[in-house]
C-alpha cells in the first residue's frame, strides 16, 4: 500500500498543488485536507503548505492555528505523526507551539523571493534523514514575514540538542536570529522551515535543480520502513 500524505488547504493557501506534486514525485500518494476537515482521512503524515492562509491577517499563521483540521494535527504530531511545515506553514507550527518560538517582519521589510542557500545541520528527523549533515542545497525562498526569533534560552536549547535543522548559507535573507531557516521538534517528526523544497523537486521548473527531493524522499522510506 502507498503511503499517504495529506496537504492541507486553508484560504489564502498557495503551494498546496505545488507540494502534492513533490508528494507524487517522490513516490508518495498526496491527500487534499481542507481546513474544515474534522479527520485527517487516515493520512500517515502531513504537510502544511505555503501561502497567506487567511490573509495573514492578525499574523501570520494565528488564524490558522484555529482551523478544525488543525486539531486532528497536533493531536496527531504530539503522538509521532510526521509533520512538515513550509514557510506559511511553518508559521502555523510556530502559533501551534508544536515548535518554539516566533516568526516576524522581514528586518528589511520586504517582500522577497530568491533562490537561498542552506546548509543540513540536523539529518536524523523524519523529514530530512535523506540529506547528510554539512551538506549544502539550494531551494526557493520567497517570505516577507520569514524572520525566526527565539529568546536566548531557547535558542541555546536547540543548538544544544541539536534541533536546528537549517541554516541559510552565504546571506541571511531575513533578519532570522543565528541564521536559522528551519528547526525541529525533540522527537524528530515536526519539522518546520521557511524556504520552499518543493519548488526545487525537478530541474524544468524552481531552482532548476531537485535539492528539496529529499524532504519527500526522508518521509517515504520513513512511512515505508515503519
Amino acid at each position: 500500500m502507498t503511503a499517504r500524505v495529506g496537504v492541507i488547504t486553508f484560504p489564502g493557501t498557495l503551494d498546496d498543488r505545488d507540494t502534492q506534486r513533490a508528494v507524487r514525485i517522490a513516490g508518495l500518494e498526496p491527500v487534499p485536507l481542507w481546513h474544515r476537515d474534522k479527520d485527517l482521512q487516515q493520512v500517515d503524515a502531513v504537510v502544511l503548505p505555503g501561502g497567506f492562509s487567511y490573509g495573514d491577517y492578525l499574523r501570520a499563521g494565528a488564524i490558522s492555528r484555529f482551523s478544525p483540521v488543525m486539531e486532528k494535527v497536533i493531536e496527531g504530531a504530539r503522538e509521532g505523526m510526521p509533520v512538515l511545515g513550509i514557510c506559511n506553514g511553518f508559521q502555523v507550527l510556530t502559533e501551534t507551539h508544536l515548535l518554539p518560538g516566533a516568526m516576524l517582519r522581514n528586518n528589511h521589510l520586504h517582500f522577497i523571493c530568491r533562490d537561498q542557500k542552506l546548509r543540513v545541520e540536523n539529518a536524523e528527523t523524519a523529514w530530512t534523514s535523506d540529506y547528510e549533515v554539512g551538506q549544502e542545497i539550494s531551494v526557493p525562498l520567497k517570505n516577507i514575514d520569514g524572520r525566526y526569533v527565539a529568546d536566548e534560552r531557547t535558542l541555546d536549547m536547540l543548538e544544544a540538542e541539536g534541533r536546528v535543522a537549517f541554516r541559510y548559507v552565504d546571506v541571511n535573507p531575513n533578519g532570522s536570529l543565528r541564521d536559522i531557516a528551519g528547526i525541529t521538534n525533540e522527537a524528530g517528526n515536526v519539522v518546520g522551515l521557511m524556504p520552499h523544497p518543493e519548488h526545487a523537486v525537478e530541474p524544468l521548473v524552481g531552482t532548476g535543480r531537485t535539492d528539496g527531493l529529499g524532504f519527500f524522499t526522508s518521509i517515504l522510506k520513513k512511512l515505508v520502513s515503519a
